[in-house]
């Protein structure tokens, strides 16, 4: 098993929403880097922070789990959404998908708590500059993310 972190904005799609749908598809992504994370890393059983982003309150606010691996992402066809790639090719789709199912709402861990926590200084997410909406976590931050929420 390993653990990810998934950026969204709530205005989009929130953790209340994921809450409400149980089960939702993971797409949208058009970065490579995070598309090849998803299509070759993440898989089944996969932990995942949800995390608010371009948002009042930045931060990790909850945790899903990978239910199904990746999949071609259908929104890259849809020639009206906001996801249409006109350079992909149904028979070799450039963007893939996962779903993720609803675990669980977290208190609040600000992107201002994290960065601060000499413990997360190599996560991705603290760096300076990155701003992949899909990155690895370590088991050890993983935990110390969860401490840092104060339920567990």
């Amino acid at each position: 098993m390993a653990y990810w972190l998934f950026k969204t904005e709530p205005d989009t799609f929130s953790i209340d929403t994921l809450k409400q749908q149980k089960v939702s598809c993971w797409e949208g992504v058009r970065n490579y880097q995070a598309r090849n994370m998803m299509r070759d890393e993440v898989k089944v059983g996969d932990q995942v922070f949800i995390y608010h982003s371009s948002c009042k309150d930045v931060g990790v606010v909850g945790i899903a789990t990978v239910v199904r691996e990746a999949y071609p992402d259908h929104f890259q066809f849809e020639p009206d959404g906001l996801s249409f790639d006109p350079k992909s090719d149904p028979d070799n789709p450039r963007w893939v998908m996962v779903d993720i199912e609803y675990q669980r709402h977290l208190r609040l861990v600000s992107l201002k708590r994290i960065k601060a926590n000499p413990a997360l200084a190599e996560m991705p997410l603290a760096k300076r500059g990155n701003r992949l909406s899909i990155m690895p976590v370590t088991e050890t931050q993983w935990n110390e993310i969860l401490q840092m929420t104060g339920q567990f």
